[in-house]
């Protein structure tokens, strides 16, 4: 691999979750991210209480990104080899994090808000 294309990319993540894992993840991904604009322009405001909700499943997030991941590639933590390793799991983690509170916060503004309940 001479040159890392988006392409490429996307041949490598298709070859680590299979086609159709792959594809309906990037669409549910894709879904999830435009129900947070949706939400956030519809409230026009961050509700504090629902970002805090959404920070404290952020490490939930992190430890299932990075189990799923090490699931899917059929590794294990005595495979790390040197630092790029660790950096991807680390940017694996990060991922997961933010995933999670973005779904957390989302799911909370669509799902459990109460109608007519003023937004904090």
């Amino acid at each position: 691999m001479k040159e890392l294309t988006f392409g490429t990319l996307i041949a490598v993540f298709e070859e680590i979750f299979g086609p159709t894992l792959f594809w309906v993840m990037v669409i549910v991904a894709a879904v999830i991210t435009l129900a947070y604009f949706y939400v956030l322009i519809r409230d026009r405001a961050v509700s504090w209480r629902k970002f805090l909700r959404a920070q404290l499943s952020m490490p939930f997030g992190a430890v299932i990104a990075v189990i799923f991941v090490q699931k899917m590639t059929h590794s294990a933590f005595s495979d790390i080899g040197g630092p790029i390793d660790l950096i991807i799991l680390l940017g694996i983690a990060v991922m997961g994090a933010v995933g999670a509170a973005i779904l957390v916060y989302t799911f909370d503004a669509l799902f459990l808000q109460k109608p007519g309940k003023q937004v904090d």
